[in-house]
């Protein structure tokens, strides 16, 4: 776990510091992967275009684990998780919003502000801040999650079911539904840790009303996959931080604030992670 943590920080470093290195994020061999072996049935997508590359990341993973007192093991884990952040940077996506000139170059910056799978926002506070934590759990809190759990092979694991699921050069037809469902699946955990995280950080009252309300209106069940409760939370969330900061709600006050409480989430996640990892709960 300790190389876990130390993998993190390390790609939140070279994110920050070079954010240049995200060309690096090319799935173009995966692509090509795909079309060879998975093209067939919606079994195929699964078994060959995510389960073989899985698999074998998590073979190398398990042989790195005692070569050079770990260091290999880092390094590795070090660029699998960098590959699989992303694909965007979502700290600059969302400064490019904030800082364009002009009506165009907002527009395109609105169209790089999104989760995979989801359409582009509009200029609007309510979907500024939708855009802004879906993405977030896309890019950030998801793959996060399972690194965490699983190591490099996990965090590989649900980048490889996002692009199947939502990336336009994903899979065959065939596959889309199952690959979205699978995705949906990945997503329910860190979902409703976000929430937890978020209720930690922000307003505890507002974050939980919003959960319960919205459960109830829907009738679906705690356990269903439907996760429009994080975009009702994250709503419910930044009303009552800029209310509470005495701030007109305009979109570029909503997306900054929005962007301020992802921020303050992850670092809840790192500090938990630290906390395990002192503790020696977990190795």
């Amino acid at each position: 776990m300790a190389i876990r943590l130390v993998a993190i920080l390390l790609v939140l470093l070279v994110c920050r510091g070079l954010p240049e290195l995200v060309r690096l994020r090319d799935f173009s061999w995966w692509r090509r992967w795909l079309d060879q072996t998975g093209r067939a049935s919606a079994a195929a997508a699964f078994g060959f275009g995510v389960g073989v590359p899985v698999l074998v990341c998590a073979l190398v993973q398990v042989m790195l684990h005692s070569i050079l007192f770990g260091v290999a093991a880092l390094a590795f884990a070090v660029a699998v998780l960098y590959l699989c952040w992303g694909p965007g940077d979502l700290e600059r996506d969302a400064e490019a919003v904030t800082k364009a000139p002009d009506s165009e170059r907002r527009a395109a910056a609105l169209a790089a502000l999104h989760a995979e799978g989801a359409p582009a926002p509009a200029f609007a506070p309510e979907s500024l801040v939708e855009a802004v934590f879906g993405a977030a759990l896309k890019r950030w809190f998801g793959v996060l999650f399972w690194f965490v759990l699983l190591g490099p092979a996990g965090a590989l694991l649900y980048r490889l079911a996002q692009r199947l699921a939502y990336a336009p050069d994903g899979a065959a037809v065939a596959s889309r539904p199952a690959a979205e469902r699978f995705a949906l699946a990945l997503d329910f955990a860190p979902a409703h840790l976000m929430a937890l995280s978020l209720a930690l950080a922000s307003n505890f009252d507002a974050v939980f009303k919003t959960w319960h309300d919205y459960h109830q209106a829907h009738g679906k069940g705690y356990w269903c996959l439907d996760l429009g409760f994080l975009a009702a939370i994250a709503r419910a969330s930044v009303d009552a931080d800029v209310a509470a900061d005495g701030n007109a709600q305009t979109p570029l006050v909503a997306l900054e604030d929005a962007m301020v409480l992802v921020r303050r989430v992850l670092v809840v996640w790192l500090t938990l992670v630290a906390l395990v990892v002192l503790g020696g709960w977990w190795r």
